[in-house]
């Protein structure tokens, strides 16, 4: 058996005093126990749009808030969870860090960093992810 899934999260960003860019990922346990470090995503609700859900699901997430300035795409890929075949697409979005608190995140996650640009492309667990923080970076350059 199979099933789709959609999903909409952010490459949320800031720029530092020097102009460098930095961007949010999100650590959490894989089932081995490792961390892996990502972006901040989740499931669309009913009735809301991927511009909404994307927000929310950073605020959740990072305990920041953050607006949309670019739609960076799809990421698709595929995983088996309790046998069932899930097929995922993730809607991303560029956005600007506005404001919040990392403390004020929900718990899934184990720790939130800002990193610069360049080294959270290669931090990045999946390699959809690490494909979409090269479509951010070419946006912000």
């Amino acid at each position: 058996p199979w099933t789709r899934e959609v999903s909409a999260g952010g490459v949320v960003y800031r720029r530092t005093d020097d102009d460098s860019i930095e961007v949010v990922l999100a650590s959490r346990r894989t089932r081995r126990g490792d961390l892996a470090w990502g972006l901040a995503k989740g499931g669309i609700e009913e009735g809301e749009t991927r511009e909404v859900a994307a927000i929310r699901e950073v605020r959740e997430e990072t305990g920041l808030t953050a607006e949309i300035e670019a739609d960076l795409g799809d990421t698709k890929y595929m995983y088996v969870w309790e046998d069932v075949r899930i097929r995922k697409t993730v809607h991303f979005f560029l956005m600007r860090h506005t404001g919040g608190d990392v403390a004020d995140r929900d718990d899934e996650m184990e720790e939130i960093r800002w990193f610069p640009l360049e080294r959270a492309m290669k931090r990045a667990a999946y390699r959809g992810e690490r494909d979409v923080l090269t479509r951010a970076a070419e946006l912000l350059r």
